[in-house]
């Protein structure tokens, strides 16, 4: 251990953890004897960490929320497997993030400069980039993928093995079955595309022709006529050289297990896409 963390008395460190310099451990907190906390970390009190786990440099982790600890998956026979955690994330109260399992990566993995509000449950093998929003109390199943700047609501809740795509945004009380593709947004008691996530591409400051764009291939891959492969090959071909619409064409072309959502909400409830 480093000289200058500050532990509390009440917490409980079992030795072998590795503490990084200017690291706080609240009241009441447990960190096992695998885990690894860089730099500055903050566990704030009543934290338990466990498992072969590394939170990077900035973490934070908030009152009664558990990380690393053994999936909720009956095949899991206590392996060494593993959760790791990127430098300024935060994870508010109670949430809980579970280790990966040998049948799944390994490892479950969060990227740098989340949010993980409130009662977010992150289950084993899940993998969510960088710079995603997670709102209160959504459920991931085992093995889900979140790309980088994607959003989800509150208490959404998500399949196992199903991808969210980068920059994609799913609504509040909504049940995803299917992969959501880049850059749309997903609303509803059981998913549908209502559109495009204009707000999140709209931060990022492209031009509007580039906006024209990629709205043009949204409603001509998802609301066009005939055949789903057709409208995509046509969709290839007619803007496969922009980079976002070559992210949607990509994450198409590989569907994962639990295939490509394409239901789409009804006319006039498009989101303006």
């Amino acid at each position: 251990m480093m000289l200058n963390e500050q532990i509390h008395p009440t917490a409980l460190v079992e030795d072998g953890a590795e503490i990084g310099p200017g690291v706080k451990i609240g009241p009441f907190c447990t960190v096992g004897r695998q885990v690894v906390l860089e730099e500055r970390v903050e566990l704030v009190s009543h934290v338990a960490v466990d498992g072969r786990t590394r939170l990077g440099a900035g973490v934070k982790v908030f009152p009664f929320a558990t990380v690393g600890l053994a999936p909720q998956d009956l095949k899991y026979q206590g392996e060494d497997t593993a959760t790791v955690i990127g430098e300024n994330t935060q994870i508010r109260e109670h949430c809980s993030i579970h280790r990966g399992t040998v049948t799944g990566t390994g490892v479950t993995r969060i990227g740098k400069n989340c949010l993980l509000m409130a009662v977010v449950h992150v289950a084993h093998d899940c993998d969510i980039g960088d710079s995603v929003i997670i709102s209160n109390n959504v459920v991931l199943g085992g093995h889900v993928e979140i790309g980088e700047r994607a959003v989800l609501g509150g208490a959404a809740a998500v399949l196992q093995f199903v991808r969210i795509g980068k920059g994609a945004m799913v609504g509040g009380v909504t049940g995803v079955p299917a992969d959501v593709t880049p850059y749309t947004f997903a609303f509803g008691t059981r998913a549908k595309l209502v559109g495009l996530n204009m707000v999140g591409l709209g931060r990022r400051g492209l031009e509007k022709s580039q906006l024209h764009r990629i709205r043009a291939a949204y409603r001509l891959i998802f609301k066009g006529e005939g055949v789903f492969a057709e409208r995509v090959a046509e969709a290839e071909q007619e803007f496969g050289e922009d980079g976002f619409v070559r992210d949607m064409l990509d994450f198409i072309a590989s569907p994962g297990r639990q295939g490509i959502l394409t239901n789409v909400a009804a006319a006039g409830d498009d989101g303006g896409a």
